[in-house]
């Protein structure tokens, strides 16, 4: 039997007739070069370690809480997949000056947006999680708005890399992921979502833009499927940066928005 998709429990009886009669839904179909997207999957969204999420975000406010870390293991496996096959993989993470000044209209909708975080490890809150931490032919993106296109160099190093579609994972899938899916979408790349590598502090939210987007701009399809089809790609398609030993650019300590 055929798995139910996971907003199915939050859509009425008409909005699934509406879906199925609109012809919205169509599988657009993986593209020929692919990279994969590792969207702000950092300290700030995960949390320090695995624990309930009411619990993470009294020191991280934009904690996922539990539900990241799952998330952050399927995404390891597609990683681990696309560095043996020489896939392109690209990271994005938040970065802030010290003063907090260019948060600009993040400051707008959350009271706790001046907050650094101040934690017994010390950790910086736009570090990439040591589970996922970027290799050194892998590409960082820094960013201060939810899409990894806006204000950065996403598109010039598709470009650069030939790619013609995107693997997005990460967080948040209402919020980054959405951004960033929508402005790929914008540009002309076939998007795919990897579903369980996707992960949100709203299970409402989570299931709702899951179904926008795959009715609309990319197909939601399981980490197998993606897993399955990188396997079909030659190894060796890309012209990947060699690697470099210079340390990463710094990162501010400062809570991610």
């Amino acid at each position: 039997m055929t798995e139910e998709p996971i907003w199915n429990q939050f859509l009425t009886e008409r909005d699934k007739a509406v879906f199925a009669a609109s012809g919205y839904g169509t599988r657009a179909g993986f593209g020929k070069r692919p990279a994969l997207l590792v969207i702000d999957v950092n300290y700030a969204f995960c949390g320090d370690k695995p624990e309930p999420i009411l619990e993470s975000i009294k020191k991280w406010r934009n904690s996922c809480g539990e539900e990241s870390w799952p998330a952050v293991a399927a995404i390891k496996s597609l990683i681990d997949k696309a560095h043996e096959k020489g896939i392109p993989v690209v990271y994005t993470t938040g970065v802030r000056r010290e003063d907090n000044w260019d948060s600009g209209s993040w400051s707008w909708k959350n009271t706790r947006n001046g907050e650094v975080v101040q934690t017994k490890t010390n950790v910086d809150g736009n570090q990439i999680v040591d589970e996922i931490a970027p290799g050194p032919q892998d590409i960082v993106i820094l960013k201060q708005k939810p899409s990894g296109f806006f204000g950065t160099n996403m598109a010039s190093y598709l470009t650069l890399l030939g790619c013609d579609s995107v693997i997005v994972t990460g967080t948040t899938t209402s919020g980054c992921v959405r951004a960033t899916v929508l402005d790929a979408f914008s540009n002309n790349y076939r998007v795919a979502l990897a579903e369980e590598g996707c992960f949100d502090r709203s299970q409402a939210s989570h299931a709702i833009n899951l179904c926008d987007m795959n009715a609309k701009y990319a197909d939601v399809v399981k980490c197998a499927e993606v897993l399955a089809f990188f396997d079909t790609l030659q190894a060796g398609m890309y012209d990947l940066p060699k690697g470099s030993q210079h340390p990463a650019p710094r990162l501010v300590k400062t809570a991610a928005a």
